[in-house]
């Protein structure tokens, strides 16, 4: 018998006329808290009378899962309804932000505190959040005289629409690209049979789209250069309608570091202060001797994949000029792991079905964290959506309730196109005593079922799915009192640590063995087939990383300059000089660069710095026995519960027993070379 959980699943049944109404009212009913807190007598602001954390609380509540519906929604209404809602939720966040009013009530709270000597009975979380607190007035410019606050004001708001208009455009984009079936030779039958057959003039047409199923697979497997070209290019060029909002809005910033006193955006480190790497020259370290390390590698694969391609194109009478395109990387990495280790990335796919895939994930999660799935049916935003709630293993009553997962796995049209978790609830105590429980939503695009195959992932989709659901469980496990600590609330450049690590599950044999099973024999793949995956790991891995320095390196750039300039042209020079391979035509793909204006701003670096504390802490606790549940409580425990509310090198050392290192994360990349390299 299952048992009801102490708190319902929201309902998704709105209509896009009442999500306007909703989010007035909710903008009313903070700004008049706001009005009341900012009316206290100084004497009498202190940590209760403030309330300042269920505000937030009972705000994010309501504005947050209405302004996820224009990510998922299929009703383009709604979709609408949902952003305009969201520029009203920024625009107000930034003028509530800007209150000196209420900022001066923070302070005269902190200072009764202290004189009081009540700061002394606060818990290490509760201090945490008065000092989070006054930080987050002095960063917004609460300091600085009254014109410039107003300065401030009308600029945050500005930037803000920008970084909207910017996802809108993303969510949106709908174009097709079209190729012969000539030109598609050699991209796989069950690929071309998902796209839209037409005809043009006497010729028969197939109309592709930009979304992942459809465009990955002609980088890796069109024999034709120029198709692999066209459809690169296109798709580098897809959100050119981007490039001026991205201009406008690194403008912006550098008006308003200049404002706060910064000297730059980054490295007058007003990005990095809260942050692990805490400084912008040490982003800009970091990437330079990353760079170094990895410069030697990358030009040994490149020129063994330049290698491949003019054997190709010898022997397919094609013209050959000596030099590495950008379209030619996916193509030849993967043919030379065909040929190098005779692994077939479309064979590998077949064992891995997702009706298989998905539950198999699921139950190592939660033998491995001590949690229990179960599969509910609720309202959702969408029918192919799966609503689950999540309890602990042998919970017997509701007090083991833990909160409730969305799964959201395949693309349709104005559906966000790649792959993500929405925190959609965080996880907090109420005043009255009682928990309040988390919400999740994994929003994934996963190949759908064709007319002869069911749906399958390839290796790749296995990771992401695995690395998303990392994110899952940290907000679904974290508990901390105040909700602005919970889950993922945790420093931008470790909160993709935990799912890093957890990526090394998708490689160890037991693990791959477990979750693949033939779509027609059912049968698992074979030890011989998975050495070679895991051997495939770190073949070129030079040039896999040079390109995440380059998006790094681009973005902490734009955001050090000191003034405007052609980013198309930066972009193009900064990848080829970087990642060691060539352009071709300049094309605008700043424009599809999503992480500079969703809140990854001069932090991409974030996604290469963390692997260094993922893979120290899966060489240290989980390599010897990546399923035991004792190491997953360990892990539940010392970095999960926590959150945000400490900090995060005080997790790491709790986890590890030590400080942390770059050594398991050098000796992935670098000591692997001579097994990589076949």
């Amino acid at each position: 018998m299952s048992i009801k959980p102490p708190q319902p699943a929201p309902s998704w049944n709105h209509r896009p006329d009442e999500i306007g109404t909703l989010i007035k009212d909710l903008l009313e009913k903070d700004r008049s808290l706001m009005d009341k807190i900012a009316a206290l007598p100084a004497a009498e602001c202190n940590f209760k009378s403030l309330a300042l954390s269920e505000a937030e609380t009972d705000f994010d509540a309501v504005a947050e899962p209405l302004s996820f519906y224009q990510n998922v929604s299929a009703d383009k209404a709604l979709r609408d309804a949902s952003n305009e809602a969201e520029v009203l939720v920024r625009d107000y966040g930034v003028e509530s932000s800007m209150r000196i009013d209420v900022y001066q009530a923070k302070v005269a709270a902190e200072k009764n505190i202290k004189e009081s000597g009540q700061w002394d009975k606060l818990s290490a979380e509760e201090k945490r959040l008065v000092e989070r607190m006054i930080l987050d007035g002095t960063r917004s410019g609460l300091a600085l005289p009254e014109e410039k606050r107003n300065q401030l004001t009308a600029l945050k708001k500005e930037l803000s629409q920008l970084c909207l208009e910017f996802s809108k455009n993303f969510n949106e984009e709908d174009q097709r690209i079209t190729f012969t079936a000539k030109q598609l030779e050699g991209v796989p039958k069950d690929v071309i049979s998902g796209y839209t057959k037409r005809t043009e003039g006497s010729e028969e047409v197939y109309d592709a789209t930009y979304k992942t199923p459809d465009i990955f697979p002609i980088f890796k497997f069109s024999k034709d250069p120029e198709t692999r070209r066209k459809a690169f290019e296109g798709y580098e060029s897809r959100l050119e309608v981007n490039v001026p909002l991205l201009s406008k809005a690194l403008g912006i910033r550098r008006q308003l570091a200049s404002i706060l006193g910064y000297e730059t955006w980054s490295v007058a480190d007003y990005v990095t202060e809260v942050k692990m790497i805490k400084n912008g020259k040490s982003v800009i370290d970091f990437l330079d001797d990353l760079e170094e390390k990895l410069r030697p590698v990358g030009i040994k694969d490149r020129d063994a994949l330049l290698a491949l391609k003019k054997k190709e194109h010898e022997e397919l009478g094609l013209p050959f000029d000596g030099e590495f395109y950008i379209w030619d990387y996916r193509y030849y990495d993967r043919k030379f792991i065909e040929s190098s280790l005779d692994l077939d990335d479309m064979v590998v796919k077949e064992y891995f079905p997702v009706t298989v895939v998905v539950p198999t994930i699921l139950e190592i999660y939660q033998n491995l964290l001590g949690v229990r799935f179960e599969e509910i049916n609720g309202t959702t935003w969408h029918p192919e959506v799966q609503q689950f709630s999540v309890w602990g293993k042998d919970s017997k009553d509701e007090s083991g309730f833990i909160g409730y997962c969305y799964l959201d796995l395949y693309p349709r049209s104005g559906k966000y196109s790649h792959a993500a978790v929405w925190p959609l609830l965080p996880g907090y105590d109420r005043p009255d005593g009682k928990r309040s429980y988390p919400i999740a939503a994994m929003v994934a695009n996963l190949a759908k079922p064709t007319l002869d195959k069911p749906a399958l992932m390839r290796h790749d989709d296995v990771v992401t799915f695995f690395h998303e659901m990392g994110h899952v469980f940290h907000g679904l496990l974290s508990h901390t009192k105040f909700s602005r600590f919970h889950g993922t609330s945790v420093a931008r450049d470790f909160v993709e640590a935990p799912s890093q690590m957890l990526e090394n599950w998708c490689w160890e044999p037991k693990v791959l063995e477990k979750m693949s099973s033939h779509f027609e024999t059912k049968k698992p793949l074979s030890p011989e087939l998975i050495s070679k995956l895991v051997k495939s790991r770190y073949v070129n891995v030079g040039l896999f990383y040079l390109r995440q320095v380059f998006f790094a390196k681009f973005d902490i750039q734009v955001h050090t300059s000191s003034e405007d300039q052609d980013y198309t042209a930066l972009w193009n020079s900064l990848r080829e000089s970087i990642s060691l391979v060539k352009s071709g035509k300049p094309a605008p793909g700043q424009g599809t660069f999503g992480h500079i204006t969703g809140g990854y701003d001069a932090g991409y670096y974030g996604y290469t710095y963390s692997l260094v504390f993922a893979a120290d802490m899966y060489a240290t606790v989980f390599k010897a026995d990546p399923l035991d549940s004792s190491r997953g409580k360990r892990y539940r425990e010392k970095i999960l519960v926590p959150g945000g509310s400490r900090e995060e090198l005080d997790s790491l050392k709790d986890f590890l027993g030590r400080e942390p290192n770059s050594k398991a994360f050098l000796n992935e990349l670098f000591g692997s070379q001579q097994s990589a390299s076949l």
